[in-house]
């Protein structure tokens, strides 16, 4: 099948590995796909954000900020429609970002399947972190963009609860595809040294995350195994997090890698004995996640409902209560002390991942599935 792939990223992150890892995979399944995006795009490093939209974001505060990305669709709509007419898709997949209106205009235009890929609530998001002016224009659109595309895609069923209700997209135009892994880059584990213990944590780290509560119990344990973090990513807290751990005098117990190339965190993750997910909001389907099951590590995460869709507690996972203190080393300290539990943990959950196929080529196969679907629906050969 030819895909058209549109999307508004602008950084290399999370979002760029999703859409990279899924490219990817429609092309290892033996499709061909168009990725149609911001010429930037390309430009950025991983883990950073291009200098133009940081400039452009600086001269254009608030509002008018808004109005700019809505007239980037007047552009981006006519790279689409001319991509679209040379490579004659069969249907049209797409990552939604708020105010991105250019692959729903197509798809009314062309009457081609239209598949969005939906990762959070941008607008609420927005409204809340990101300093957003026109609330009402902003849902009024998002709610739209879902509305008109034939099937929204959420990454968990929380979200996809938030889009039935919030938007009235029909339950039956959805279908939750959760991120995944590439499960070649990820070897069988093989059984750890016990004399050390390595907690492990993958992303951009923030100060909800609670890492600091991991570093004052690794400096409070007074016997037992030898315990250290190591952090695969950066982020705002970090030097807070190393100078606590040197007044502590642990500073040999805390490693920050920063951020690292994403082919590279398989290997990196291998070297954990317990995988954290300290905190995750409502509705996230958090990459780490499936990086840390595909690895057979011992998982600890906060027990909440997006969570529990892809672990169980006491079978691939440790769940804690997020809103008791001390839950979280709770589940960590009980690992600590029982390597025959780690091992059990770890194994299930690759042996979960590979059930349910939370792989980047099974979502390719369920997205091609669903527009072969859609192209029937609507009397069209694919």
């Amino acid at each position: 099948m030819r895909i058209l792939y549109s999307h508004r990223i602008q950084s290399r992150d999370g979002q760029s590995v999703h859409v990279d890892e899924l490219v990817a995979a429609f092309r290892a399944e033996g499709h061909e796909v168009l990725v149609v995006g911001p010429s930037f795009y390309d430009k950025a490093s991983f883990g950073g954000e291009s200098g133009f939209i940081d400039f452009v974001r600086g001269l254009l505060p608030g509002a008018l900020g808004e109005v700019a990305e809505l007239a980037y669709n007047i552009p981006a709509y006519r790279r689409l429609r001319a991509a679209c007419r040379a490579f004659k898709p069969d249907f049209i997949y797409e990552r939604c970002n708020l105010y991105y209106l250019a692959g729903s205009w197509l798809a009314r235009a062309t009457g081609l399947p239209f598949l969005l890929e939906v990762n959070s609530p941008l607008a609420d998001e927005r409204i809340r972190f990101g300093n957003l002016r026109l609330h009402r224009l902003a849902r009024r659109l998002e709610n739209q963009v879902w509305r008109g595309a034939d099937r929204v895609l959420p990454v968990t069923g929380v979200l996809r609860d938030i889009i039935v209700e919030t938007a009235g997209v029909k339950l039956a135009r959805t279908a939750v595809v959760p991120n995944g892994v590439v499960l070649d880059r990820f070897p069988p584990a093989v059984a750890r040294d016990g004399t050390e213990v390595t907690l492990g944590f993958v992303g951009f780290v923030r100060p909800w995350h609670g890492l600091d509560g991991v570093i004052s119990e690794i400096a409070a344990r007074q016997a037992g195994a030898r315990v250290t973090l190591t952090v695969v990513g950066d982020g705002p807290v970090r030097g807070a997090l190393e100078a606590q751990a040197a007044a502590l005098g642990v500073a040999d117990r805390l490693n920050f890698l920063g951020v690292v190339a994403h082919a590279v965190v398989p290997g990196e993750v291998a070297k954990f004995d317990i995988a954290l997910q300290p905190q995750v909001n409502a509705y996230a389907s958090p990459l780490k996640i499936f990086d840390y099951m595909a690895a057979a590590r011992a998982i600890v995460a906060p027990d909440q409902p997006n969570i529990r869709e892809i672990l169980v507690h006491g079978e691939t996972a440790l769940l804690f209560d997020p809103v008791v203190p001390g839950a979280l080393w709770q589940a960590v300290a009980r690992l600590i002390e029982d390597p025959a539990l780690r091992a059990r943990l770890g194994a299930n959950a690759r042996a979960e991942l590979e059930r349910r196929d939370y792989t980047w080529r099974g979502n390719a196969r369920r997205v091609v599935a669903m527009a072969q679907a859609i192209a029937r629906e609507k009397g069209q050969s694919i």
